[in-house]
């Protein structure tokens, strides 16, 4: 008979959080994961954008058959998917793929400024369905949106999110891959060190900020995948429901 998974995050209260965040700070990535892993396994995943797979390198050391998660927009990089590829034969990867459907007017062309919500944020909360935690990539050092970026804490849906790599700096990113022959977007040595969808990224030049390349001449500078961020109090997801998968 199988047994009833009763597990929850109702002791995570914000004081308890802010205690690991504490903790966490001078903790290892692979110590977070391994946290996470036994905490929430498998009601959680991992998503990637496939610009590295440092983060994914750490977690399936840890957990195999770990959810690594990658939506796919139907506009990324050719290399973005060869990258894709590359590491899913690289780790033998528990991976789900979120399509975005077809429209027969692409979404960046009809509705730029909102593309992100059905083409990501959707299909992220697609993909977080039924799921108590959920890890990503994300790191201070990227931008001046992110510096205060927590290493876990609760997001707007109520799941706990963890960023084990939050602290880590470009150097830490760039050793990791070097000692762990990690794969890489090629993009990355072409001068784009934010790597999104190939309408809306464009090449950023040698000291600026390394998001600047993504939303050239908008004001946007996140997708809406990361809410503590972006989220301004409005309908993100405006006439697309959501399903529950």
């Amino acid at each position: 008979m199988a047994v009833l998974d009763t597990r929850s995050t109702d002791d995570l209260t914000d004081e308890a959080l802010a205690a690991l965040g504490a903790r966490f700070e001078t903790a290892s990535a692979a110590e977070i994961v391994a946290w996470t892993v036994e905490r929430f396994h498998p009601q959680m995943c991992l998503t990637a954008s496939m610009t590295d797979a440092v983060l994914i390198d750490v977690a399936v050391a840890v957990e195999p058959a770990i959810e690594v998660v990658f939506i796919d927009t139907g506009y990324h990089f050719t290399e973005t998917m060869e990258t894709l590829e590359k590491v899913r034969r690289r780790y033998g990867l528990n991976l789900r793929i979120m399509t975005v459907p077809h429209y027969e007017v692409p979404l960046w062309q009809s509705d730029p400024v909102n593309c992100c919500s059905p083409a990501k944020v959707f299909q992220l909360e697609r993909a977080l369905f039924g799921k108590l935690a959920w890890m990503s990539g994300l790191r201070r050092q990227e931008s001046d949106t992110r510096r205060q970026a927590a290493i876990v804490s609760r997001d707007s849906r109520g799941l706990i999110k963890v960023n084990p790599l939050a602290t880590w700096t470009d150097l830490d990113v760039q050793g990791y891959i070097d000692d762990h022959d990690v794969p890489v977007n090629p993009l990355l040595m072409k001068g784009y060190p934010s790597i999104g969808c190939w309408p809306c990224t464009r090449p950023v030049k040698a000291g600026d900020d390394p998001r600047s390349g993504r939303w050239v001449g908008q004001a946007k500078t996140e997708c809406g995948l990361h809410d503590e961020f972006a989220h301004d109090g409005s309908d993100e997801f405006g006439a697309y429901e959501v399903e529950q998968v």
